[in-house]
């Protein structure tokens, strides 16, 4: 199924945080049964036509201690998970098409580059989806982060496919980019999950303090991670954090999916632009699917993201 180019003018706020109490599968298992309730046609909606549409989501903003007057423009990727029913190569070579025409100055990506399911579904080749990816251009490079997908299933393959087309990874690594005299850092962290220790435990690969070492002038720092639960250790000195791994919830039924974010912080991270003590953070609602092959209400989505306008 080919994919459907919307562009998509809205943005969607945080919602106010709420505690998840159970496991994201069997909440989202749950959400599925809510969705047939409402009918055979919203479950076909949920399953066969919104997790093969694609939207760009514009934003426009000028973060505290982005220089004046310096225009930047990004598009983030997330969560593309390759493969799988509703992520056949020709989606992904969809989304690569749109990202290219944005023409922005730079693209980043923020992990889970493969999809996993409990049931058998055709699998993309890890050197296949990582030579559409190859194919993103942007003058100010393509960069890359590692999901907790990518760590739990295929981490060498991941990393030797993205190697491969040479689209370099930034795991606790900072980079500066960009003319001169309008120079940015793009600073990305390790997954936070990305060791599974026991049922709901994990330990981290991510580095925070010593990826920010690693900035040594006063030009904006922009951070990548996959997980947005890194926000609230943030300092101030980072002018945007982008995340991604929540999917927006995936399936957002009315009143109850707030539980469905994979956050410890439930909602409060779970979707669009977050703005804290004058920090700010995006979070993508991501491209594919995990768990269930189904979107309701947030569907896969690109950002095209514009500082300094």
């Amino acid at each position: 199924m080919s994919l459907a180019f919307v562009e998509k003018k809205e943005e969607v706020a945080a919602a106010p945080a709420g505690k998840v109490r159970l496991t994201r599968r069997s909440l989202l298992a749950g959400a599925a049964g809510s969705i047939g309730v409402f009918g055979a046609g919203t479950a076909a909606y949920a399953a066969a036509i919104e997790p093969n549409r694609l939207v760009v989501t514009p934003y426009t903003l000028s973060p505290r201690g982005w220089p004046a007057g310096r225009k930047l423009s990004i598009t983030v990727i997330a969560d593309l998970h390759a493969g799988g029913p509703d992520m056949p190569l020709a989606n992904v070579q969809r989304i690569v098409d749109t990202a290219n025409a944005l023409k922005s100055d730079l693209i980043v990506m923020l992990g889970d580059y493969i999809a996993r399911y409990r049931f058998k579904v055709e699998r993309i080749p890890d050197p296949i989806w990582a030579a559409e990816l190859g194919r993103l251009q942007a003058p100010l490079g393509v960069w890359a982060i590692l999901g907790n997908h990518d760590w739990w299933y295929d981490l060498a393959g991941v990393r030797a496919a993205l190697a491969d087309v040479r689209i370099p990874l930034l795991e606790n690594h900072a980079v500066r980019v960009g003319p001169e005299g309008a120079k940015v850092w793009v600073a990305g962290i390790g997954d936070q999950i990305a060791y599974r220790l026991g049922p709901h435990r994990f330990r981290g690969a991510d580095d925070l303090p010593g990826t920010l070492a690693q900035v040594t002038t006063d030009d904006p720092v922009i951070l990548l991670a996959h997980e947005p639960d890194i926000f609230p250790r943030v300092p101030p000195r980072v002018a945007l954090t982008f995340a991604g791994h929540t999917h927006g919830g995936q399936i957002r039924v009315p009143l109850i999916w707030p539980a469905f974010v994979p956050s410890k912080y439930g909602s409060r991270y779970a979707y669009g632009h977050v703005v804290e003590e004058d920090r700010h953070l995006i979070v993508s609602g991501g491209l594919g699917t995990s768990i269930i092959p189904a979107r309701f209400g947030v569907p896969p989505e690109i950002l095209h993201v514009t500082l300094g306008a």
